[in-house]
Protein backbone atom coordinates (compact mmCIF):
# COMPACT_ATOMS: atom_id res chain seq x y z
CA UNK A 1 0.00 0.00 0.00
CA UNK A 2 1.56 3.32 -0.75
CA UNK A 3 1.83 6.01 1.82
CA UNK A 4 -0.10 8.93 1.98
CA UNK A 5 2.00 11.84 1.38
CA UNK A 6 1.97 14.87 4.44
CA UNK A 7 0.71 17.84 3.20
CA UNK A 8 2.62 20.73 3.05
CA UNK A 9 2.00 23.96 4.85
CA UNK A 10 0.62 26.51 3.09
CA UNK A 11 3.06 28.92 1.59
CA UNK A 12 3.31 32.19 3.09
CA UNK A 13 2.18 30.83 6.60
CA UNK A 14 4.18 29.96 9.37
CA UNK A 15 4.37 27.37 12.23
CA UNK A 16 5.54 28.88 15.52
CA UNK A 17 7.73 27.05 18.16
CA UNK A 18 10.44 27.55 20.54
CA UNK A 19 12.58 30.64 20.32
CA UNK A 20 10.15 32.27 17.58
CA UNK A 21 7.31 31.52 19.73
CA UNK A 22 9.15 32.94 22.68
CA UNK A 23 9.73 36.08 21.25
CA UNK A 24 6.47 36.43 19.47
CA UNK A 25 4.95 35.96 22.92
CA UNK A 26 6.95 38.53 24.16
CA UNK A 27 6.12 41.05 21.89
CA UNK A 28 2.33 40.55 22.77
CA UNK A 29 2.87 40.40 26.35
CA UNK A 30 4.04 43.96 26.51
CA UNK A 31 2.22 45.05 24.36
CA UNK A 32 -0.35 44.28 26.78
CA UNK A 33 1.15 45.48 29.72
CA UNK A 34 1.93 48.86 28.32
CA UNK A 35 -1.33 49.53 26.72
CA UNK A 36 -2.94 48.77 30.18
CA UNK A 37 -0.62 51.79 31.28
CA UNK A 38 -2.26 54.04 28.82
CA UNK A 39 -6.11 52.94 29.50
CA UNK A 40 -6.52 51.32 26.05
CA UNK A 41 -8.99 49.34 26.55
CA UNK A 42 -8.86 45.59 24.69
CA UNK A 43 -11.00 44.70 22.30
CA UNK A 44 -11.67 41.85 19.97
CA UNK A 45 -13.27 41.87 16.43
CA UNK A 46 -14.32 38.97 14.07
CA UNK A 47 -11.19 37.76 11.88
CA UNK A 48 -13.62 38.11 9.00
CA UNK A 49 -15.85 40.68 7.33
CA UNK A 50 -18.55 41.92 4.34
CA UNK A 51 -16.26 42.46 1.77
CA UNK A 52 -17.29 46.14 1.74
CA UNK A 53 -16.23 47.04 4.81
CA UNK A 54 -12.51 46.81 3.58
CA UNK A 55 -13.40 47.77 0.15
CA UNK A 56 -15.40 51.31 1.06
CA UNK A 57 -12.69 51.86 4.22
CA UNK A 58 -9.14 51.10 2.84
CA UNK A 59 -9.94 51.84 -0.74
CA UNK A 60 -11.00 50.10 -3.97
CA UNK A 61 -8.37 51.50 -5.58
CA UNK A 62 -5.77 50.40 -3.35
CA UNK A 63 -3.21 47.09 -3.79
CA UNK A 64 -4.76 45.76 -0.76
CA UNK A 65 -8.44 45.73 -2.14
CA UNK A 66 -7.54 45.35 -5.81
CA UNK A 67 -4.51 42.82 -5.58
CA UNK A 68 -4.05 40.97 -1.43
CA UNK A 69 -6.96 40.29 0.19
CA UNK A 70 -8.56 36.80 0.77
CA UNK A 71 -12.01 37.55 -0.82
CA UNK A 72 -14.46 34.37 -0.98
CA UNK A 73 -18.58 33.64 -1.15
CA UNK A 74 -20.17 32.18 1.93
CA UNK A 75 -22.61 28.96 1.47
CA UNK A 76 -25.70 31.95 1.45
CA UNK A 77 -23.96 34.03 -1.16
CA UNK A 78 -22.47 36.61 0.41
CA UNK A 79 -19.13 38.06 0.32
CA UNK A 80 -17.15 38.00 3.11
CA UNK A 81 -13.36 38.85 3.43
CA UNK A 82 -10.63 38.02 5.92
CA UNK A 83 -9.28 40.72 7.95
CA UNK A 84 -6.20 42.34 5.87
CA UNK A 85 -6.02 44.37 8.70
CA UNK A 86 -7.56 45.57 12.08
CA UNK A 87 -9.36 49.87 11.95
CA UNK A 88 -11.94 49.10 9.33
CA UNK A 89 -13.39 46.36 11.89
CA UNK A 90 -13.49 48.12 14.36
CA UNK A 91 -14.63 51.56 13.10
CA UNK A 92 -17.59 48.83 11.48
CA UNK A 93 -18.13 47.89 15.12
CA UNK A 94 -18.17 51.36 16.53
CA UNK A 95 -21.01 52.16 14.32
CA UNK A 96 -22.90 48.82 14.50
CA UNK A 97 -22.72 47.95 18.38
CA UNK A 98 -23.54 51.54 19.28
CA UNK A 99 -20.15 52.30 21.15
CA UNK A 100 -20.29 55.63 20.12
CA UNK A 101 -21.80 56.73 23.88
CA UNK A 102 -18.59 55.94 25.09
CA UNK A 103 -16.49 57.88 22.90
CA UNK A 104 -13.66 58.99 23.31
CA UNK A 105 -12.77 55.45 23.00
CA UNK A 106 -8.94 54.21 23.39
CA UNK A 107 -8.95 50.85 22.19
CA UNK A 108 -5.92 48.13 21.88
CA UNK A 109 -6.15 44.55 19.71
CA UNK A 110 -4.27 42.06 18.44
CA UNK A 111 -4.02 39.11 16.18
CA UNK A 112 -3.61 37.31 12.85
CA UNK A 113 -4.18 39.53 9.72
CA UNK A 114 -4.19 38.16 5.86
CA UNK A 115 -2.80 39.41 3.01
CA UNK A 116 -2.42 37.42 -0.55
CA UNK A 117 1.41 38.76 -1.33
CA UNK A 118 4.95 37.55 -2.09
CA UNK A 119 6.43 35.97 1.06
CA UNK A 120 9.78 37.47 1.86
CA UNK A 121 12.08 38.08 5.20
CA UNK A 122 9.28 39.07 8.47
CA UNK A 123 6.17 39.29 5.78
CA UNK A 124 3.72 36.16 5.47
CA UNK A 125 0.27 35.85 4.10
CA UNK A 126 -1.08 35.00 7.58
CA UNK A 127 0.93 37.22 9.71
CA UNK A 128 0.17 38.94 13.51
CA UNK A 129 -0.07 42.87 14.18
CA UNK A 130 -0.94 44.95 17.28
CA UNK A 131 -3.52 47.59 17.03
CA UNK A 132 -4.25 50.90 19.26
CA UNK A 133 -7.17 53.22 17.94
CA UNK A 134 -8.45 56.56 19.97
CA UNK A 135 -12.04 57.01 18.06
CA UNK A 136 -14.05 60.49 18.98
CA UNK A 137 -10.93 62.72 19.57
CA UNK A 138 -10.25 65.28 17.35
CA UNK A 139 -7.57 67.25 19.10
CA UNK A 140 -3.62 66.59 18.39
CA UNK A 141 -3.37 65.15 22.17
CA UNK A 142 -4.64 61.59 20.55
CA UNK A 143 -1.98 61.75 18.41
CA UNK A 144 0.82 62.38 20.78
CA UNK A 145 -0.42 59.54 23.47
CA UNK A 146 -0.70 57.20 20.55
CA UNK A 147 3.01 58.24 19.61
CA UNK A 148 3.95 58.29 22.94
CA UNK A 149 2.51 55.03 23.96
CA UNK A 150 4.54 53.34 20.58
CA UNK A 151 7.87 54.95 21.55
CA UNK A 152 7.41 53.12 25.12
CA UNK A 153 6.64 49.83 23.44
CA UNK A 154 9.53 49.92 21.57
CA UNK A 155 11.62 51.08 24.41
CA UNK A 156 10.88 48.27 26.42
CA UNK A 157 10.95 45.64 23.90
CA UNK A 158 14.47 46.41 23.54
CA UNK A 159 14.26 47.98 19.69
CA UNK A 160 17.10 49.73 18.80
CA UNK A 161 18.05 51.98 15.95
CA UNK A 162 14.51 53.11 15.33
CA UNK A 163 13.99 56.63 13.81
CA UNK A 164 9.95 58.30 14.11
CA UNK A 165 9.45 59.88 11.09
CA UNK A 166 6.27 62.23 10.74
CA UNK A 167 4.49 64.87 8.54
CA UNK A 168 1.07 66.17 8.10
CA UNK A 169 -1.76 65.85 5.89
CA UNK A 170 -3.11 68.63 6.67
CA UNK A 171 -6.62 69.26 7.38
CA UNK A 172 -9.27 69.17 3.88
CA UNK A 173 -8.61 72.96 2.26
CA UNK A 174 -4.91 71.85 2.83
CA UNK A 175 -5.35 68.60 1.17
CA UNK A 176 -7.10 69.59 -1.74
CA UNK A 177 -4.88 72.61 -2.68
CA UNK A 178 -2.45 70.27 -2.17
CA UNK A 179 -3.46 67.94 -4.39
CA UNK A 180 -4.07 70.17 -7.31
CA UNK A 181 -0.83 70.84 -7.01
CA UNK A 182 0.60 67.83 -7.28
CA UNK A 183 -1.76 66.75 -10.18
CA UNK A 184 -0.43 69.81 -12.24
CA UNK A 185 2.81 69.01 -11.40
CA UNK A 186 3.17 65.09 -12.52
CA UNK A 187 0.49 66.16 -15.90
CA UNK A 188 3.58 67.78 -16.58
CA UNK A 189 6.04 65.08 -16.60
CA UNK A 190 3.09 62.42 -17.53
CA UNK A 191 5.56 61.22 -20.13
CA UNK A 192 8.14 60.01 -17.75
CA UNK A 193 5.97 58.51 -15.13
CA UNK A 194 5.74 54.91 -14.78
CA UNK A 195 2.91 52.42 -15.69
CA UNK A 196 1.95 52.49 -11.84
CA UNK A 197 2.01 56.33 -11.27
CA UNK A 198 0.15 56.99 -14.62
CA UNK A 199 -2.98 54.92 -12.60
CA UNK A 200 -2.19 56.40 -9.38
CA UNK A 201 -2.14 60.21 -11.44
CA UNK A 202 -5.94 59.97 -11.92
CA UNK A 203 -7.09 58.83 -8.47
CA UNK A 204 -4.37 58.82 -6.07
CA UNK A 205 -1.41 61.38 -7.10
CA UNK A 206 -0.19 61.42 -3.40
CA UNK A 207 0.83 58.06 -3.68
CA UNK A 208 3.41 59.20 -6.49
CA UNK A 209 5.44 60.23 -4.00
CA UNK A 210 6.16 57.37 -2.29
CA UNK A 211 7.16 55.56 -5.94
CA UNK A 212 9.86 53.35 -5.80
CA UNK A 213 10.30 53.22 -9.46
CA UNK A 214 13.83 54.95 -10.33
CA UNK A 215 12.54 56.28 -13.22
CA UNK A 216 9.64 58.30 -11.02
CA UNK A 217 12.04 59.62 -8.18
CA UNK A 218 14.03 62.49 -9.65
CA UNK A 219 9.85 63.41 -10.50
CA UNK A 220 8.82 62.63 -7.40
CA UNK A 221 11.60 64.58 -5.34
CA UNK A 222 10.91 67.68 -7.12
CA UNK A 223 7.01 68.03 -6.49
CA UNK A 224 5.82 70.95 -4.17
CA UNK A 225 5.77 70.15 -0.52
CA UNK A 226 2.56 70.40 1.54
CA UNK A 227 4.11 73.26 4.08
CA UNK A 228 3.24 75.61 0.83
CA UNK A 229 -0.62 74.52 1.15
CA UNK A 230 -1.02 74.40 5.22
CA UNK A 231 -3.71 76.38 6.67
CA UNK A 232 -3.46 78.23 9.89
CA UNK A 233 -5.53 75.34 11.26
CA UNK A 234 -3.54 72.79 9.81
CA UNK A 235 -0.34 73.99 10.92
CA UNK A 236 -1.40 74.82 14.37
CA UNK A 237 -2.54 71.26 14.67
CA UNK A 238 1.04 70.06 13.71
CA UNK A 239 2.92 72.16 16.35
CA UNK A 240 0.72 70.95 18.97
CA UNK A 241 1.77 67.28 18.23
CA UNK A 242 5.38 68.22 17.91
CA UNK A 243 5.37 70.35 20.71
CA UNK A 244 3.65 67.34 22.30
CA UNK A 245 6.02 64.75 21.62
CA UNK A 246 9.21 67.04 22.59
CA UNK A 247 7.43 67.41 26.11
CA UNK A 248 7.29 64.09 26.38
CA UNK A 249 10.43 63.11 25.52
CA UNK A 250 9.83 61.42 22.41
CA UNK A 251 12.59 62.23 19.36
CA UNK A 252 10.92 62.54 15.51
CA UNK A 253 12.38 63.82 12.68
CA UNK A 254 9.79 65.31 9.71
CA UNK A 255 9.52 63.26 6.59
CA UNK A 256 7.72 65.52 4.15
CA UNK A 257 7.45 62.72 1.70
CA UNK A 258 5.55 60.56 3.89
CA UNK A 259 1.96 60.45 2.73
CA UNK A 260 -1.43 58.08 2.88
CA UNK A 261 -3.23 58.08 -0.65
CA UNK A 262 -6.97 58.01 0.77
CA UNK A 263 -9.09 61.41 0.81
CA UNK A 264 -10.08 60.36 5.06
CA UNK A 265 -6.57 60.78 5.94
CA UNK A 266 -5.78 63.96 7.63
CA UNK A 267 -3.13 65.78 9.58
CA UNK A 268 -0.72 63.36 10.90
CA UNK A 269 0.84 60.68 9.48
CA UNK A 270 4.14 58.71 11.00
CA UNK A 271 6.00 55.58 10.94
CA UNK A 272 8.83 54.26 13.03
CA UNK A 273 10.99 52.74 10.92
CA UNK A 274 14.79 50.63 11.23
CA UNK A 275 17.65 50.03 8.88
CA UNK A 276 17.79 46.41 10.64
CA UNK A 277 14.93 45.01 8.41
CA UNK A 278 16.48 45.78 5.24
CA UNK A 279 14.35 47.65 2.28
CA UNK A 280 10.73 46.43 4.44
CA UNK A 281 11.98 49.03 7.29
CA UNK A 282 8.97 50.64 9.06
CA UNK A 283 8.27 48.44 12.14
CA UNK A 284 5.03 50.69 13.48
CA UNK A 285 2.85 53.19 11.16
CA UNK A 286 -0.12 54.93 11.28
CA UNK A 287 -1.65 58.33 11.24
CA UNK A 288 -5.24 60.39 11.81
CA UNK A 289 -8.47 59.40 9.36
CA UNK A 290 -11.12 61.53 10.25
CA UNK A 291 -13.17 60.60 7.58
CA UNK A 292 -13.26 56.84 7.25
CA UNK A 293 -16.22 56.51 9.55
CA UNK A 294 -17.76 58.46 7.21
CA UNK A 295 -16.78 56.39 4.29
CA UNK A 296 -18.48 53.36 6.35
CA UNK A 297 -22.08 54.95 6.71
CA UNK A 298 -21.39 56.78 10.08
CA UNK A 299 -21.30 60.10 10.99
CA UNK A 300 -18.11 62.83 10.65
CA UNK A 301 -15.90 61.33 13.31
CA UNK A 302 -12.42 61.86 14.38
CA UNK A 303 -9.97 58.90 14.47
CA UNK A 304 -6.46 58.13 15.12
CA UNK A 305 -4.45 54.44 15.33
CA UNK A 306 -1.65 52.44 14.34
CA UNK A 307 -0.71 48.85 13.72
CA UNK A 308 3.04 47.15 13.98
CA UNK A 309 3.40 43.81 12.59
CA UNK A 310 4.75 41.18 15.63
CA UNK A 311 7.14 39.24 13.31
CA UNK A 312 8.52 42.11 12.72
CA UNK A 313 9.05 43.03 16.05
CA UNK A 314 9.90 39.66 16.97
CA UNK A 315 12.73 40.46 14.99
CA UNK A 316 14.57 42.80 16.61
CA UNK A 317 13.71 41.87 19.98
CA UNK A 318 17.10 39.82 21.89
CA UNK A 319 16.33 36.27 22.60
CA UNK A 320 14.30 35.16 25.32
CA UNK A 321 14.94 32.57 27.23
CA UNK A 322 12.59 29.54 27.83
CA UNK A 323 11.00 30.22 31.90
CA UNK A 324 12.99 28.44 34.40
CA UNK A 325 11.32 25.43 35.87
CA UNK A 326 10.75 25.09 39.43
CA UNK A 327 10.61 21.37 40.08
CA UNK A 328 11.08 18.37 38.46
CA UNK A 329 9.50 15.07 39.49
CA UNK A 330 10.74 11.81 38.39
CA UNK A 331 8.38 8.78 39.36
CA UNK A 332 10.92 6.05 38.72
CA UNK A 333 8.84 3.43 39.36
CA UNK A 334 5.51 2.98 38.05
CA UNK A 335 3.31 1.83 41.86
CA UNK A 336 4.34 5.46 42.56
CA UNK A 337 2.24 7.19 39.68
CA UNK A 338 -0.81 8.44 41.92
CA UNK A 339 1.65 9.78 44.12
CA UNK A 340 3.57 11.60 41.69
CA UNK A 341 0.20 12.86 40.15
CA UNK A 342 -1.08 14.01 43.86
CA UNK A 343 2.45 15.81 44.42
CA UNK A 344 2.72 17.60 40.87
CA UNK A 345 -0.73 18.74 41.50
CA UNK A 346 -0.20 20.12 45.42
CA UNK A 347 2.83 22.20 44.35
CA UNK A 348 1.24 23.77 40.70
CA UNK A 349 -1.38 24.90 43.16
CA UNK A 350 1.02 26.68 45.31
CA UNK A 351 2.44 28.70 41.68
CA UNK A 352 5.77 26.12 41.09
CA UNK A 353 5.84 24.87 37.45
CA UNK A 354 6.21 20.90 37.35
CA UNK A 355 7.20 18.60 34.82
CA UNK A 356 6.59 15.33 35.88
CA UNK A 357 8.69 12.99 34.15
CA UNK A 358 6.69 9.64 34.16
CA UNK A 359 6.97 8.24 30.67
CA UNK A 360 9.14 6.20 29.10
CA UNK A 361 12.18 3.91 30.59
CA UNK A 362 11.53 4.10 34.07
CA UNK A 363 15.49 3.87 34.74
CA UNK A 364 15.61 6.58 32.54
CA UNK A 365 13.72 8.80 34.29
CA UNK A 366 15.46 10.10 36.83
CA UNK A 367 18.43 11.20 34.48
CA UNK A 368 15.97 13.13 32.29
CA UNK A 369 14.72 15.04 35.08
CA UNK A 370 18.04 15.73 36.32
CA UNK A 371 18.37 16.94 32.54
CA UNK A 372 15.46 19.32 32.83
CA UNK A 373 18.21 21.83 35.16
CA UNK A 374 14.87 22.30 37.50
CA UNK A 375 15.56 24.57 40.86
CA UNK A 376 14.57 20.93 42.89
CA UNK A 377 14.35 17.52 41.60
CA UNK A 378 12.62 14.97 43.00
CA UNK A 379 12.51 11.79 42.36
CA UNK A 380 9.54 9.27 43.87
CA UNK A 381 9.94 5.36 43.92
CA UNK A 382 8.28 2.10 45.69
CA UNK A 383 9.76 0.16 48.30
CA UNK A 384 7.12 -2.36 48.56
CA UNK A 385 5.21 -0.98 51.12
CA UNK A 386 5.33 2.82 50.53
CA UNK A 387 6.82 6.11 48.23
CA UNK A 388 9.93 6.92 49.03
CA UNK A 389 11.36 10.26 47.92
CA UNK A 390 14.95 11.57 47.02
CA UNK A 391 15.51 15.28 45.72
CA UNK A 392 18.53 17.58 44.56
CA UNK A 393 18.76 20.62 44.84
CA UNK A 394 20.37 23.24 41.68
CA UNK A 395 19.09 26.03 43.15
CA UNK A 396 17.60 27.40 46.19
CA UNK A 397 18.10 26.42 49.83
CA UNK A 398 16.56 23.06 48.95
CA UNK A 399 13.78 23.08 50.98
CA UNK A 400 10.64 24.82 48.77
CA UNK A 401 8.96 21.77 47.98
CA UNK A 402 9.45 19.98 51.78
CA UNK A 403 8.01 23.13 52.93
CA UNK A 404 4.97 23.62 50.28
CA UNK A 405 3.71 19.53 50.61
CA UNK A 406 4.37 20.03 54.57
CA UNK A 407 1.39 22.77 54.52
CA UNK A 408 -0.44 20.43 52.85
CA UNK A 409 0.01 17.79 55.15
Amino acid sequence: MARTQTPNRVRGTQDIFRDEQRRHAHVLNVFERVRALYCFERVDVPVFEATEVFARSIGETTDVVSKEMYTFPDRGGDSLTLRPEFTAGICRAYLTEGWQQYAPLKLATSGPVFRYERPQKGRFRQFHQIDAEVIGAAEPAADVELLVLADQLLRELGVEGVTLQLNTLGDAETRDAWRAALVAHFEAHRGALSEDSLKRLDKNPMRILDSKDPGDRPIADSAPDIDAYLTAEARGFFDAVTAGLDAAGVAWTRNPRLVRGLDYYRHTAFEFVTDRLGAQGTVLAGGRYDGLIESLGGPATPGVGWAAGVERLAMLVEPVDAPALDVAIAVEDDRAQSAGFQMASKLRGHGLSVELVATGSARKRYDKAIRLLAGETWSLGHDGEQVTRRHRVLGGDGSIVRRLLELED
